[in-house]
Parts: C-alpha cells; structure tokens; sequence
C-alpha cells in the first residue's frame, strides 16, 4: 500500500520537537514517530528580549540531527515552524539567518492567530469535536507563553482570545522557590485568575458544558486519571481537579515520578499544573475533553488537506465568517444592511470572476471585510473607517493569517477614504496583496451604493459583465432615487480600477 509520509518541526518556547508522519492511501493520518529536545530558548527571549548564541548554536546542532532522521524515514516534504519564542524576540531575523546558514532549513514564524489557527486544526479533524462544540466549549490552548481561549455555542465560532498567562511566564514567577505546590498556588491562582477576569466577565455570561483542553501536558495525565492507557477521551470536570488537589502536597520530584515526567521536563511540571487547575476551576465546565493531539498533527493535517491527502473534515471558513459576525455584533454594526451587502458584494464578485482574476480565499476576505466594515461607528461616527480599521488590526480571527486580516482591514479602510499609493503602503502589503485590496474595496463600494438608505429596497437582482459594463437589475419596490442619484459617483473607483462601468438598471415592482 503506497503510503506518503511527511514531517513537522515545530520550535516552541522549551522544546523543539519532530514528528513524522504517513498518508495512507485510505486518506488516513498516522503519527509514526515524535522525538523531543530540551531546549530554554523562552527563557532568554523572555526575560532577555533576545536569543543568545549559546541557544542558536544548541537550537541549530538540533535541527541538524532532526534533519538526519527525517531523510532515514525518507521523508520527502517537512515543514519547520516557530511562534512567540522567535516573533518575540529582537533578534529574529539574524537567528533565522543563521539557522538557514548552518542548516539548510527555513523556518516559519506564525503570527498568534495562524498558530492558534494549526493548533486548533489538530482537534477539530477529530469526529467527537463537533458534536462537543453544538453544547457550548471552549477551546483552551495553554503553551509556554500564552493561553488561547476559544468560544463555541450552538456549532458556531464566537470569539477567541489571547492571554498571556503560559507555562513558561508562570515558570519565570516561581523561579528559585521551593518546590512545593502549596507554598505558592494560592498567589499564582490569584494571578491567573487576575488575567481571566476581564475574559470571564465579558465572554462566559452562560454556561460551559465542555473544556477542550490542548496542552502536552494535559493529554499525558490522562492516563493517571482514568488509570487507563488512552489518552483521548472525556473526563468530569471534578475529577480532573481532584486529581490536582491530590498531589498538590507533593514536591516537584515526587509529582515528576509519579508522572513519569523526564528530567528535563521536569521544572515546568508544576506551573502547568497550576494553570490547568485554575484554568478549569475559572470556566467551570462539566467535563474536560483532552485530545491527544499537538501543534504538529495541525501542522500535517493543514498540509495533507492543502494537497487533498485527507478528507475535509470540518468547515473551517465557517467559523471565520462566524466570528467575523460575533465581533461585528459585539460593536452593535451587525444589521440587516450587513446581511444584504454580504450577499451583494458575493453576487459581483461571483459575477467578475473573469474580471478579477481573484479566487476562493479572496471570497472569504471580501465577506469579512463586508461584515466588519462598519463596526469603526461604535467608536466614532465621523472617523468610522479608521476605528474599524484598528478594531480588526487588534482582533483575533482564528483562520485568518496576520496578513489576510490587514487586507481585511484595508478594504473596510477604502470601503470609504481614497485609496493610498502602492508606495505608502510597501511596508504592510506586496504588490499582489495590494492589487488584492484595491479590486475588494471596490466591490464593496459598489454593494454599498446599491443600499444607500440601509433600507434593502430590492429583490431579484441580477448582475452580469456585459462588453465593458457590469449591469445590476434590480426589481424595486420602494422609490431608489437615493440609490440611483449617488450611484455614479459611488461607483466611480470601482470604474478606476476594473475599467468597467457599473450600471444601475430599474425593473419596478408595482403592488397593488
């Protein structure tokens, strides 16, 4: 049976870790190996701001022996990966120079939301995930320097946010304390509990039913828990906390024995400990579901989808859209205009797709940016485009990349203000991207002029490209004198960047 295999590399802020991979031909993922090295790097970002050269020649040798491994599985294609331990760091790009150098590896360093992203793709391919998100879950991504809080109700993507309360951070407090969980989980509860209170009281209003919990940490406890050997499965709430409380008394040593936790391993056992307990304790669910899954398995399952080496499992730009509208609604702009101008601005993009040149992905943007574009009013009614624009530089919208949301947040912009030259914007966006936000902000012009009044006075439109005209009927039931006297200069751009006139055609319904 012909088989692809495939390997993730993944440089955190303790470990750097391989796992490799197989692809059967069943359209099946198989992890075959995971292999795991110590290495502090957050220690010196963290508490430094920058990696020292000790580290980067340590972190290379590593990715160097990674690399003989892989070609003994004859591993084809890998994909290396680092998030906040290089992002954050000063000295980012002479490390990634230096580690291509001596290497030969290129690495990748995610943004917050695109590893929250991968992360959160490594459990939703599992087929329980579903069913737990249709009673209310949150999804809680805890690694060395943040914990990623993820809302689902009813099926649907809420909101997901960013603390910066990790492992590691709670690691740097304790250091060079006694080893004893009680003598200091009273005040770092407290701590946490602090960074968790604006979260509990503006996003946790109804009740949770399950904590999806992802963390190497969390999936190897399990198994003391359920004196069992499995590892994905559900686990009262209670239980899992009493488990806690149990060796709560006990020092690092005997909890790292207990748990069979290695040596290297061991100085971080208690802060997750920690943060797990008053994680749970803060939601309050009634189980905790701990699947045995990593940022490396999204990593292989985001690159087997993108090569159609899996079945889709979930519908990922589902939650997009539904986060988008979650955030619109929290600053008071989601409207039956939004749902109109949703449609409308699809319905001409689908219309150009031999105009536009734009794809799939594209689409999805467009959507968002109509969804979001007027949340700026909630701050300020005359600087509407520049509030909304800075509103969706500082969401997170887990499946969007960072640069996917400053496109998003540049067509809102030029939804309204005149678009910038390509020159005053070569620091955020290429060439492409530019093209890209020029050619949306442009329909969306277009889907706002035709609801003008906000009052969606028409039906049955119909839009084509006819020689050089996009022309828009409509059947309208109510008088759109508004519409057709502020179309042409509405539409004036989209005429700038397409070299297209759109048309605004009448079809008036009587009724009688």
């Amino acid at each position: 049976m012909a088989v692809h295999t495939f390997a993730a590399i993944y440089i955190g802020t303790y470990e750097v870790s391989l796992k490799v991979f197989e692809f059967s031909t069943k359209k099946k993922v198989h992890g075959i190996d995971h292999i795991r090295a110590k290495h502090d790097l957050g220690k010196d970002a963290f508490a430094g701001g920058k990696i020292g050269y000790e580290h980067v020649k340590d972190l290379c040798d590593t990715l160097l022996q990674f690399k003989e491994i892989i070609e003994g599985y004859h591993v084809k294609q890998y994909e290396v990966y680092a998030s906040a331990v290089l992002r954050d760091s000063s000295n980012e790009l002479f490390v990634l120079d230096q580690i291509y150098l001596r290497t030969g590896i290129r690495v990748k360093v995610v943004s917050n939301s695109e590893y929250r992203f991968i992360s959160y793709k490594s459990v939703a391919c599992y087929p329980e995930f579903e069913k737990i998100i249709q009673k209310g879950a949150v999804v809680v991504g805890v690694g060395g320097a943040s914990v990623q809080m993820t809302i689902f109700r009813d099926g649907k993507l809420t909101t997901t946010q960013h603390i910066e309360t990790g492992i590691l951070r709670i690691r740097n407090l304790l250091y060079n304390r006694e080893h004893s969980l009680k003598m200091y989980e009273k005040e770092i509860e407290e701590y946490v509990n602090k960074k968790l209170e604006g979260f509990r009281a503006m996003y946790l209003n109804e009740n949770i039913e399950y904590v999806i919990l992802l963390s190497d940490y969390a999936a190897e406890l399990i198994p003391f828990i359920k004196e069992s050997k499995e590892k994905n499965y559900l686990v009262e709430s209670g239980q899992f906390t009493h488990f806690l409380n149990k060796i709560q008394k006990k020092t690092q040593e005997e909890i790292s024995a207990e748990l069979h936790i290695s040596d290297e391993r061991e100085p971080l056992i208690i802060p997750a400990l920690i943060l797990f307990k008053t994680l749970i304790m803060s939601i309050n669910p009634k189980k905790v579901w701990v699947p045995d899954a990593n940022v490396q398995d999204g990593i292989a399952y985001d690159y087997a989808q993108k090569n159609r080496l899996v079945p889709a499992a979930y519908d990922f730009d589902a939650d997009v859209i539904s986060g988008a509208q979650f955030l619109s609604e929290h600053y008071n702009s989601y409207s039956p205009h939004i749902e109109a101008l949703s449609k409308l601005s699809i319905k001409i993009f689908d219309a150009m797709k031999k105009v536009h040149g734009l794809g799939k992905r594209q689409r999805l943007l467009l959507e968002v940016a109509t969804i979001l574009h007027d949340c700026g009013k909630y701050v300020s009614l005359s600087e509407s485009p520049e509030n909304a624009y800075h509103i969706i530089m500082a969401s997170e919208i887990i499946g969007l990349t960072h640069k996917e949301r400053e496109i998003v947040a540049l067509v809102v912009l030029y939804n309204t203000l005149p678009l910038d030259s390509y020159e005053d914007l070569s620091d955020k966006l290429t060439h492409e991207d530019y093209l890209c936000v020029a050619k949306l902000s442009a329909i969306l012009r277009v889907a706002n002029a035709l609801d003008q009044s906000h009052r969606q006075k028409f039906k049955n439109i119909k839009i084509s490209v006819q020689e050089r005209k996009l022309v828009i009927t409509v059947e309208a039931f109510e008088d759109i004198s508004l519409e057709q006297a502020l179309f042409d200069a509405k539409t004036e751009y989209f005429e700038s960047i397409y070299s297209i006139k759109p048309v605004l055609k009448e079809k008036r319904v009587y009724n009688y």
